[in-house]
């Protein structure tokens, strides 16, 4: 027969087992918060569009095209009238979304083509796998992140270029890349599928949706025609593909409807800058592009700037100002619109990141300032973190292009500078009040003149003279280019 425990060992018992209750009591309640915080971290969707101007909604006005999937996301939401991106083309707008910095500082200052125009440009050949990035910052947080459709942070004509995976997502499908193309149009079903994934496995996502639209060559399909069939030719296929875009966003909002995370996640929509237009009037004919095939060319585009000066490649602001929609709800208010927060591309990194919790780690310092304040209703009206822009530009203007000569500019408090390549013209504009740039102030305000034009030159000695680092192709030694050093 066992003995009764002596009152030794019955101490010795509970010196041993109360420190392992209270730590296991303890790691459940960390445990707890760290699921706790999981849940609480929202999902974000960033739908980028490709040529999509200001006017291009019918929530903004237009005559003809229909928009109802975006100006749900606006009912439901607040419209920002005064977003700008870092760039009038493509890829050096999408590199400030990726880094939160200017372009310029990685000598991406146009469109990523094939090599031996990348070199004449002193451009690079892809953004580097190495800079500072947006999706490394998130998946430390935590977030399971992808990438669907247009890349053009390299090109699809640089077979050795570095795919998005490179960059840090869990899973992509792209065209303007190396590798396979994904069909422009699997965009959705694709972001809709990572999400139902997401959800299954009870992690936050950040989801790109870089849409092909309203991008030449246009791929029109015949529901869509049909829509609009009793437009002229050219207003029918544009206000078309328009409308098939604005269908696949609906199947997204449809997505997390049905999964009920609607109001946990920040849908946002944009575009990489304004819309094309051609210089005088083209015929309409097909062309083909070799990521996303045939379709329709320039003759089909009538993007319009809701007033704004210039198109696409400009720095006016019908090159840069484009739609910024946003929902959060319960955090940005609906059926609102901003007219005055001055928001930039750059300054999506460090939002995106403050919203989910990510930390900007190292020395990285980002070009932007977090506006989660202005998501959630604090209009500001100035900018006291200037903005800067660099783009090749032609001088003097073109009669077929007027308002695209401007190589550099800049914002700072409510004012905005432009300036020819090398300054000897430069124009002076209250942008926080005048964003058709009508008002040229700059023979009344020599003094702000001045002082815009010290912030550019201290800006531009701070550029690096050539691209530096893994970012060259091998194409560059067989095309005679040499590689950079």
């Amino acid at each position: 027969m066992n003995s009764p425990p002596t009152l030794n060992a019955i101490n010795m018992i509970r010196r041993n087992i109360v420190p392992l209750i209270a730590t296991f009591l303890v790691s459940i309640v960390i445990l707890h918060g760290s699921i706790a915080k999981a849940s609480e971290q929202p999902n974000i969707l960033f739908i980028f569009a490709d040529d999509w101007g200001w006017g291009d909604l019918s929530c903004h006005g237009h005559p003809y095209v229909k928009t109802p999937n975006i100006d749900r996301i606006a009912k439901e939401g607040t419209d920002f009238h005064r977003f700008t991106v870092a760039s009038g083309v493509c890829s050096p707008s999408r590199t400030a979304v990726m880094t939160g910095h200017f372009p310029a500082r990685y000598n991406i200052d146009g469109h990523f083509a094939w090599v031996p125009s990348n070199a004449r440009r002193n451009m690079p050949d892809w953004l580097n796998p190495e800079a500072p990035l947006m999706i490394r910052f998130l998946k430390q947080a935590g977030y399971r992140t992808a990438h669907y459709g247009k890349w053009h942070l390299a090109n699809d004509m640089i077979p050795d270029s570095p795919t998005p995976a490179a960059y840090g997502y869990d899973d992509y499908g792209a065209f303007n890349c190396s590798g396979e193309q994904m069909p422009w149009h699997d965009d959705a079903a694709r972001a809709s599928a990572f999400i139902e994934e997401s959800v299954a496995e009870k992690k936050p996502f950040f989801i790109n949706v870089w849409m092909h639209e309203p991008h030449t060559p246009f791929h029109t399909v015949p529901k869509y025609e049909w829509r609009f069939r009793d437009l002229d030719r050219a207003d029918q296929i544009y206000a078309s593909v328009l409308s098939h875009a604005d269908d696949r966003i609906g199947k997204l909002l449809n997505t997390l409807d049905r999964l009920g995370i609607a109001d946990n996640t920040l849908v946002i929509f944009s575009s990489d800058n304004g819309p094309a237009r051609a210089s005088k009037p083209a015929e309409l004919n097909l062309q083909y592009d070799t990521a996303t095939g045939a379709g329709w060319g320039i003759g089909g585009s009538k993007g319009i700037t809701g007033g704004r000066r210039g198109y696409k490649s400009s720095l006016f602001e019908g090159g840069i100002g484009v739609p910024f929609i946003a929902r959060w709800p319960g955090k940005i208010a609906a059926g609102k619109v901003d007219e005055a927060s001055l928001i930039s591309a750059v300054d999506l990194l460090p939002t995106f990141c403050e919203i989910a919790g990510a930390k900007l780690t190292g020395d990285y310092k980002p070009d932007g300032v977090s506006m989660v304040d202005v998501l959630k209703g604090e209009p500001m009206n100035r900018r006291q973190k200037p903005l800067f822009w660099k783009f090749g530009s032609p001088w003097p203007a073109r009669a077929t292009a007027p308002n695209h000569w401007v190589s550099w500019a800049v914002v700072h408090d409510q004012w905005k500078l432009v300036a020819n390549g090398d300054m000897s013209h430069v124009e002076l504009f209250d942008i926080a009040h005048d964003v058709t740039e009508s008002n040229d102030l700059s023979s009344s305000k020599p003094e702000v003149v001045k002082e815009l034009l010290g912030k550019l030159k201290k800006w531009q000695s701070s550029l690096p003279e050539k691209p530096t680092g893994n970012v060259f192709s091998k194409l560059r030694e067989e095309t005679g280019k040499g590689r950079a050093k």
